[in-house]
């Protein structure tokens, strides 16, 4: 009976620490978006490695946001397509009303593309989920 008893107890602290993990994670997620609302990502292939990202966001602090919610789903994109790097071409921002949306064009490659404005897929998409920043 006595082992019974502790397998019980046992198993309520379990499921306590467990919602109380859960509870935890919801608040860091929480502080994390510090109130911003990612919307969905339409992916646009535009011609052969080109490839157009429409994002929006609400209580974004500025472009800045918006821009590097694209650069996250650009990333992911690359990833899912078995590339490990893109570079960024454009990106157009626009703000109605607290509601932020940005039209941004990346190329995809497997291998490091020319210029000053590539990003290693691997790394952003890492360094996105750190941050919150939801992908693809």
């Amino acid at each position: 009976m006595l082992a019974l008893t502790r397998q019980s107890l046992g198993q309520s602290l379990g499921l306590a620490g467990a919602v109380l993990a859960l509870a935890a994670c919801d608040a860091q997620q929480g502080q994390g978006s510090a109130g911003r609302i990612y919307g969905p990502v339409e992916t646009r292939l535009l011609e052969g490695d080109l490839v157009g990202f429409r994002v929006s966001m609400d209580g974004a602090r500025g472009s800045d946001d918006v821009k590097k919610f694209a650069e996250c789903a650009a990333a992911q994109y690359a990833l899912i397509r078995g590339y490990g790097f893109a570079r960024h071409v454009r990106t157009l921002v626009d703000e109605t009303a607290g509601n932020w949306r940005a039209d941004a064009v990346y190329t995809i490659s497997a291998a490091l593309p020319p210029g000053e404005r590539t990003i290693d897929a691997e790394v952003t998409v890492a360094e996105c989920g750190r941050s919150g920043i939801p992908t693809v």
